[in-house]
C-alpha cells in the first residue's frame, strides 16, 4: 500500500548543501512537480540556464537579487519570485543564499 503523501526534508537538504559549499538537491519529484533546494555561496556564480518549465523560488535563508531577463528582484527570507519557462535568469549579488525551488512539470 502506498501513502497519499510524504514528508519533504527541506531543512535537512539545506544543511547538507551548505556544508558541501552549495549545490542543488531534489527533495520531491512527481509527474507534475519537482521541489528542490538550491544553495549558493559567493563567490561561486549562479550558472543556471533557462528551464523548460515554470518555476517559483522562495528564499529560505539569506538575501540576493534574482535577475530575470534584466528585471531585478531583491529577495530576502520569506519572499519569492516566479520565473516563466524559457526565461533567462540567475541570482546575483548574494553571499550565502538558500532557496526552495518549485518546478511545474508539464507533460510534453
Amino acid at each position: 500500500m502506498t501513502s497519499a503523501g510524504h514528508m519533504v526534508e527541506i531543512l535537512k537538504a539545506k544543511g547538507r548543501l551548505a556544508a558541501a559549499g552549495g549545490g542543488y538537491e531534489v527533495v520531491h519529484e512527481s509527474p507534475g512537480l519537482e521541489l528542490g533546494v538550491y544553495v549558493l555561496v559567493a563567490p561561486e556564480p549562479d550558472r543556471q540556464q533557462p528551464h523548460d518549465d515554470d518555476e517559483v523560488y522562495v528564499v529560505l535563508e539569506g538575501r540576493g537579487t534574482l535577475d530575470v531577463e534584466g528585471e531585478l528582484f531583491d529577495l530576502h527570507e520569506g519572499q519569492g519570485a516566479f520565473v516563466p519557462a524559457g526565461a533567462d535568469h540567475r541570482f546575483v549579488g548574494y553571499e550565502q543564499l538558500a532557496v526552495l525551488v518549485m518546478f511545474e512539470r508539464v507533460p510534453r
